[in-house]
């Protein structure tokens, strides 16, 4: 490693931690993706991750990404950015436009929304559905008991792209039982793609069926503060 940036250090490192809980797991260490998540670093650590071969990003904000990376996705056309962070109503429009995938459907009016967009703008963008697995309060998300009727609503009835579950387990808690339900509920849905895991427990989610695991400081180091005002 002598020699290298910190990023490429930091992205060898992980992705050689992904490969080895996959091989753990019994699983093609291809079959989960990283996402580098990149909010609120500045554009020239993500140009270092690109240029070091990572193509998979995810912000957090519409204000933020929307300054952010149209000239970086305009100079590489190859990269992909998902939504992982909440999204307003009054933003749909501009997530749609800007993200590859929205992760975090987590509520009826705002998939009724994202509907109205798709169809104005012709487009479909891959939706991942957020649970509450955890079922807290203070977060947003599908509660596990609704899952499933949400999921059939969604696809059924909107036929919106659903292509996988999304989850933010409890902090401090038995992480595993939580991305358990969450391949459970995957699984009997019929939906190939779970986004759970992040730099404490991404190891833990990797030997539940995780297929996208979503790393910032592990890649970026400790973010900056962010600037902007209220989203």
């Amino acid at each position: 490693y002598r020699g290298w940036s910190e990023v490429r250090q930091n992205l060898c490192a992980v992705k050689s931690r992904i490969s080895q809980a996959a091989v753990s797991a019994e699983r093609n260490p291809s079959d989960v993706k990283l996402i580098a998540i990149s909010k609120t670093q500045k554009p020239n650590l993500i140009a270092e991750a690109i240029s070091n071969g990572h193509r998979l990003f995810g912000e957090n904000r519409v204000q933020e990404s929307e300054d952010k990376w149209p000239p970086i996705l305009e100079a590489n056309d190859d990269v992909v950015v998902h939504l992982v962070g909440p999204l307003q109503t009054n933003k749909v429009k501009r997530a749609v436009q800007l993200f590859h995938t929205i992760q975090t459907l987590d509520r009826r009016k705002l998939a009724r929304a994202l509907a109205r967009e798709f169809d104005s703008q012709g487009v479909q963008v891959d939706c991942f559905i957020q649970i509450n697995i955890g079922e807290e309060p203070q977060k947003t998300g599908v509660l596990p008991e609704a899952a499933d009727s949400f999921i059939t609503e969604c696809r059924g009835d909107l036929l919106l792209p659903i292509v996988g579950l999304m989850c933010i387990p409890p902090a401090n808690d038995q992480t595993g039982l939580h991305f358990g339900l969450l391949s459970e509920i995957a699984a009997r849905n019929g939906l190939s793609n779970i986004s759970m895991g992040m730099s404490a427990d991404f190891e833990i989610a990797i030997r539940f069926g995780a297929t996208h695991v979503r790393l910032g400081t592990a890649i970026f180091g400790a973010r900056p503060p962010l600037t902007l005002g209220p989203e």
